[in-house]
């Protein structure tokens, strides 16, 4: 892919990724604590956790151009020689965020229960999602405010602070959600008011940095309409991206609930570490992003191609390492997050296709970052599209073939039916992988400029 990457770039890659990898995992941790003290409460509260994240993370995720594209355009503005710039791209995306996390509440808190019935889960499961996901509704505003605040940070090459604020949240929502679970007796509630809480308080403190950043480069605060609405508009096609592939995932979830209850609350607990997965392998993905944006700002093609070169490698052996990792692991997982028999071989067997998918995840996630930081979002979200299209199928199929796969219900015929859940998703990812692959052998995506 061009020339070859130096020794000044495997430092500045590892610079950005090493803080934004323990930032990012620190995230989904706040899934993997819930699911683990929920699934103390019983396999109806763990599936219905798994359908309220899936709501949940819908809602939330499907505006991560907030986080996205807020560091390709900061990043850009840096390459060009404007800090200002830089930082009043970021406030205007803040507001932004304000504005979509208070209409998204108002929404999810209204409609929770017809939401969550949408997925087919048991009466059982379905209370329980409805009762975490009124609750966690109210930390959205927080979420996409953090999505946005961290995405100035990133553009201006700083991965350390998210990292703070990350770790701060995990553990305030370890700590509380443990109290209020199990502590004073809330079940599933507590569980979502300690996540609310601890959101709240990473938002109000990513803030914070904004504001003092915007005083030193002498940026108003204030929201500037014809801005913010232009940074809404820079957002669409990344919308579209993150919306097809959220309906690949919730699809899948849709798939999980009718099959039962078991292979269900095990899908919630082997999605939830993919998404641990996927967050790892994306702090590559957040150094492409900065690295991209920065470089096609200053016009430097060279850098670009070496940079993208050397990152997906890192990206691929990455990949390799997590895959490792999981295998070893995956005997020990599925007591830690229940007692139930038929749950924990589901888990297992769902994790050893997540296990292989690893390297192709670490592939087509970096190749996602790379070309979100050159602001190629219209060919993403085509790309999306069609690989949705693709799965669609696939989905329908398995949900078809339902009680095929169970057998009748049997310990091995739950397992089984996650193992191909699993499988089926993987091609989608597959698919997804080669059509990223032929988009970045062209130079097609690599416009330089302060905007794209």
């Amino acid at each position: 892919m061009g020339q070859q990457p130096s020794v000044s770039q495997h430092r500045e890659v590892l610079r950005l990724a090493l803080p934004a990898f323990l930032a990012l995992v620190a995230e989904p941790l706040f899934l993997l604590v819930d699911s683990a003290i929920v699934g103390r409460l019983g396999v109806a509260p763990l599936a219905g956790l798994g359908v309220a994240s899936a709501v949940l993370l819908t809602a939330a995720n499907i505006f991560v151009f907030l986080a996205y594209g807020t560091t390709s355009v900061v990043a850009r503005q840096l390459g060009a020689g404007s800090r200002a710039g830089a930082v009043a791209a970021g406030i205007d995306g803040t507001w932004l965020a304000v504005a979509l996390g208070v209409g998204t509440t108002a929404v999810v808190a209204t409609a929770a229960r017809p939401l969550a019935g949408l997925f087919g889960a048991s009466p059982e499961a379905l209370d329980q999602a409805t009762t975490y996901l009124r609750i966690s509704a109210y930390g959205i505003p927080a979420m996409l405010v953090v999505l946005a605040t961290t995405g100035v940070l990133r553009g201006l090459q700083d991965t350390r602070t998210p990292l703070v604020a990350a770790v701060a949240g995990f553990s305030a929502n370890a700590g509380l959600s443990l109290w209020f679970v199990h502590g004073l007796g809330w079940g599933i509630a507590g569980s979502a008011w300690g996540t609310v809480i601890a959101q709240t308080g990473m938002a109000a403190a990513l803030v914070t940095v904004l504001v003092r950043e915007a005083g030193r480069t002498e940026v108003p605060l204030r929201a500037h309409p014809g801005r913010v609405l232009s940074a809404a508009r820079g957002g669409v096609p990344l919308l579209v991206r993150t919306l097809a592939l959220r309906g690949v995932l919730v699809l899948t979830t849709w798939v999980a609930a009718g099959l039962g209850d078991v292979p269900l609350a095990s899908y919630q607990v082997t999605a939830t570490i993919w998404s641990f997965l996927t967050f790892a392998l994306d702090a590559i993905a957040i150094a492409a992003q900065a690295i991209t944006g920065r470089s096609l700002g200053a016009g430097d093609l060279g850098t670009t191609r070496a940079a993208t070169s050397l990152m997906v490698r890192w990206g691929v052996l990455s990949g390799i390492v997590l895959g490792l990792v999981v295998l070893l692991v995956r005997p020990f997982v599925g007591p830690f997050f229940t007692p139930d028999a038929a749950v924990q071989s589901a888990i297992a067997a769902g994790l050893l296709v997540v296990a292989i998918g690893q390297p192709l995840s670490g592939f087509v996630f970096v190749i996602d970052g790379v070309l979100i930081g050159a602001g190629d979002g219209a060919w993403l979200a085509r790309a999306m599209a069609v690989t949705l299209v693709f799965y669609l199928p696939i989905a329908l199929g398995l949900h078809l073939a339902g009680d095929w796969l169970l057998q009748g219900g049997t310990t091995k015929g739950q397992a089984d039916a996650v193992t191909w859940l699993w499988v089926a998703f993987t091609l989608f990812m597959a698919v997804r992988g080669t059509l990223m692959w032929m988009r970045v052998r062209t130079d097609r995506w690599m416009v330089t400029g302060a905007t794209r």
